[in-house]
C-alpha cells in the first residue's frame, strides 16, 4: 500500500495508478494463501489446441468417439492443459517478481476435468529463505491447489521461485 489505501496499486500522479504485480522477498509470510482470481473455464477448444501445440495425440484428449467406451464417457481435459491454467493463474500474486522460476514439485492429478468446468486457484507460502548464492534475492515455495467452482480439488503442486528483496528490487528502474 502507497498511503492512498489502494492496494494492488502504486500512484505514480494526481489519479494515476499502476497495478503492483507480485511481492518482493520482505512481502511473503509463511502461511499466507493467495486467492487467485479470476476463474477460467476450459473448453474444447483449449484441449484441443494445447494437444495439438504439446504433439500429445492421445484419443483420451482429443477422440470424443473413443472417450464413449471408456469410463468417463467423454475426453478429458489434458493435465498438461489444467496444470498450465491453474500455475498461470498463480503467476500474478506470487511470482510476479520473480527473478527465476526454480521448478515444481509433488505434482497430483487427483480429479478429471471435463470441457466446461470452472478452475480456480489458491497458493499457500510454505518457506522462504535468503539465497546462499545470490545476494539480494530470497527463495520462496509455495503450494498450489486447483479448484473446480464446485470446490473440487482436482490438482496440487509445489513450486518454488527466486524473487528479490526489497533493496535489490528493479520496480523503479523498469517502470514498474
Amino acid at each position: 500500500m502507497d498511503g492512498t489505501g489502494i492496494t494492488g496499486y502504486k500512484q505514480v500522479g494526481p489519479q494515476r495508478y499502476r497495478e503492483v504485480i507480485g511481492f518482493y522477498f520482505e512481502d511473503f509470510t509463511v502461511g499466507d494463501v493467495f486467492e487467485h482470481r479470476p476463474g477460467r473455464t476450459v473448453t474444447e477448444a483449449d484441449n484441443l489446441l494445447f494437444n495439438l501445440l504439446s504433439m500429445n495425440p492421445s484419443p483420451l484428449h482429443i477422440d470424443a468417439a473413443y472417450c464413449e467406451e471408456t469410463q468417463w464417457g467423454k475426453p478429458l481435459i489434458s493435465s498438461l492443459v489444467t496444470f498450465s491454467i491453474v500455475c498461470g493463474m498463480s503467476v500474478r500474486s506470487t511470482s510476479g517478481r520473480a527473478v527465476a522460476n526454480l521448478g515444481w514439485d509433488k505434482i497430483r492429478l487427483t480429479h478429471p476435468v471435463f470441457a466446461g468446468d470452472t478452475l480456480y486457484a489458491e497458493s499457500r507460502i510454505l518457506a522462504k529463505r535468503p539465497s546462499e548464492k545470490r545476494p539480494g534475492e530470497g527463495i520462496i515455495t509455495c503450494e498450489t491447489v486447483g479448484l473446480k467452482a464446485t470446490g473440487e480439488k482436482f490438482l496440487s503442486f509445489e513450486r518454488s521461485f527466486l524473487v528479490p528483496t526489497r533493496e535489490k528490487g528493479i520496480e523503479e528502474k523498469a517502470g514498474y
